[in-house]
């Protein structure tokens, strides 16, 4: 989640000094087996690898790692920065991991790009002003053309004055240039009227599946018209969307989040920060999805979890305009693993994740990037986990 770099460096300094009740509709407990997808998917870390603090490359400085994903053409992998132009201009990069079953062994940086708009120009900061900055937050390689999808959270001003700036899916050349923009579900639309995306709570999940045929988004937090954020008694709902290649909506999902894990630190500033980072669509099953849920509390830190989710037999939601008080069928989940229990180093700000290549022990290989959000206390660890 893209919170000001002021706020998480603050959040972390505070950290250092010092299950789930959906809103509307019964579903899975963690760890229930109510996924009906299958048998459960288990999960075992490899290894992990930590990149260097702000490691200058190529005149940029490396870091808010948000999102990652493999590209096929290539076989290394792209990451996105959710800086929003305020140290360089809004990035992305590409890496060589070195992994396998034995763990990560090196990650290294081959290129950057900024991205661009349409007229060829980078994006400016917010200070700018002027409603044409974006907060990059998720990137997708196009398995037909290879191309560079990535989606972007807008800015909801936190009072009346600064421009709107929408949510997006553009797409983008290996260079960063501007080559389109998919058009979005109009309940992802940041209206004044205290409807839509809450601010640093829209897009930050996008993925392809059926071979391409349709991109999968997800909304980080509940809409503002869906109810209130989750607590420690409830969790929420917030809306998964399937769409085709040019926009057209296949189907809107609600899917349900913890409650928050613990009680905030009461001399914090901050409440709970929670949402849905990433989500992942299974290549051989296109209703099954692998969803990020990651958690931050002030005084407990981080709690980072991975489900696997289905939209079979979920309630179509595209038409409801409030899931606030609706009897919906949720997306039934069941939890494959709480980076608790794993084995890390440290468990932070893990945002991204993508399918490597699969192992000689027939298991999936996951890779998951944590987000530093440039903050000195912040690290970022490239995790490497096998799911069989």
């Amino acid at each position: 989640m893209s919170s000001s770099l002021t706020r998480r460096a603050c959040a972390v300094a505070l950290l250092l000094t010092s299950t789930l009740a959906p809103a509307v509709a019964a579903a899975a407990q963690p760890g229930d087996s109510g996924q009906g997808s299958g048998r459960a998917v288990q999960a075992r870390l490899l290894g992990e690898k930590t990149v260097p603090h702000k490691l200058p490359f190529k005149g940029t400085t490396v870091g808010g790692l948000s999102g990652i994903d493999r590209n096929p053409c290539t076989g290394e992998y792209v990451f996105i920065s959710d800086d929003r132009s305020y140290l360089q201009p809004a990035r992305f990069y590409t890496a060589k991991l070195d992994v396998d079953a034995g763990g990560v062994h090196a990650v290294d940086f081959t290129g950057t790009h900024p991205f661009r708009q349409p007229d060829g120009s980078v994006y400016p900061a917010p200070t700018a002003g002027d409603g044409k900055a974006v907060d990059p937050e998720e990137i997708r390689v196009d398995p037909r053309s290879c191309a560079y999808w990535w989606a972007q959270e807008g800015d909801r001003p936190k009072v009346a004055g600064p421009p709107v700036v929408q949510p997006s899916i553009q797409y983008a050349s290996a260079t960063g240039d501007h080559l389109g923009q998919l058009r979005l579900p109009a309940n992802y639309e940041i209206t004044m009227d205290e409807r839509g995306p809450r601010r640093n709570q829209a897009i930050e999940a996008i993925t392809f599946g059926s071979k391409g045929k349709v991109v999968t988004s997800a909304v980080e937090g509940p809409l503002l018209q869906d109810g209130p954020e989750p607590d420690l008694e409830n969790g929420a709902l917030i809306r998964v969307t399937r769409q085709n290649r040019d926009g057209r909506v296949l189907g809107q999902f609600a899917y349900p989040l913890e409650k928050i894990f613990a009680e905030s630190d009461p001399n914090s500033p901050w409440g709970p920060d929670t949402g849905v980072p990433s989500i992942l669509a299974f290549p051989d099953q296109p209703h099954r999805y692998l969803v990020l849920e990651r958690t931050w509390v002030a005084g407990a830190g981080y709690k980072i979890r991975l489900f696997d989710a289905t939209t079979r037999g979920a309630t179509d939601v595209r038409e409801t305009d409030s899931l606030a008080g609706q009897a919906v069928t949720p997306m039934r989940k069941r939890l494959v693993a709480d980076f608790d229990t794993l084995g890390l180093s440290a468990v932070d700000n893990t945002e991204g994740m993508t399918w490597g290549p699969d192992l000689p022990s027939g298991e999936r290989l996951l890779i998951l990037v944590s987000d530093d959000n440039f903050a000195e206390e912040a690290i970022t660890q490239v995790v490497a986990l096998g799911l069989r």
